[in-house]
């Protein structure tokens, strides 16, 4: 499904205000080179079981004195993590789960995504390295899962969906 598809009928709501749950971040990447804007990428969601976004941060610590101890943050890197049962046809992990992309190395690892709130459209895009954990895993007699990070390359720019 595409990110237009997924946001058609729905209505941006900037001031936003309450809890939200997992299901209100849409995670969506470039799998094909037609695919022009962000609105045209695909989301990650069938199948999908467990999806968290984090930031890796390196820090630097320091000792000074009579002020004691200091941590600075030296890098962060956005990094998600998606975890799944295995649905055959689901246009997004037909491409994650491709033997192009479990054996890319280099540029070819690399893909094109956007992030953001369902309700406000507010979040990032930038580029991420596509690191295949697992292709298939389960117990017998139960679903076929699979595990993949995606591991930011650059520090993402800021994005908003717009309708239209």
């Amino acid at each position: 499904m595409k990110v237009s598809e997924l946001m058609q009928g729905k209505e941006l709501i900037p001031s936003y205000e309450g809890v939200v749950t997992n299901d209100d971040f849409v995670l969506a990447i470039k799998t094909a080179d037609e695919q022009a804007t962000e609105k045209d990428y695909i989301v990650i969601q069938g199948g999908i079981t467990s999806h968290a976004a984090s930031i890796n941060s390196e820090t630097s610590e320091s000792q000074y004195i009579r002020t004691g101890k200091s941590t600075t943050r030296t890098d962060a890197q956005r990094q998600f993590s998606v975890a799944g049962d295995r649905y055959c046809a689901d246009d997004a992990q037909e491409f994650l789960l491709s033997n192009k992309m479990k054996f890319a190395t280099g540029k070819t690892a690399t893909v094109p995504y956007v992030y953001f709130n369902i309700f406000t459209g507010v979040g990032e895009k930038g580029t991420v390295t596509v690191d295949v954990t697992e292709d298939q895993g389960g117990e017998a007699g139960g679903n076929a899962s699979f595990s993949i990070n995606l591991m930011g390359t650059a520090k993402p720019t800021d994005y908003k969906y717009t309708q239209g």
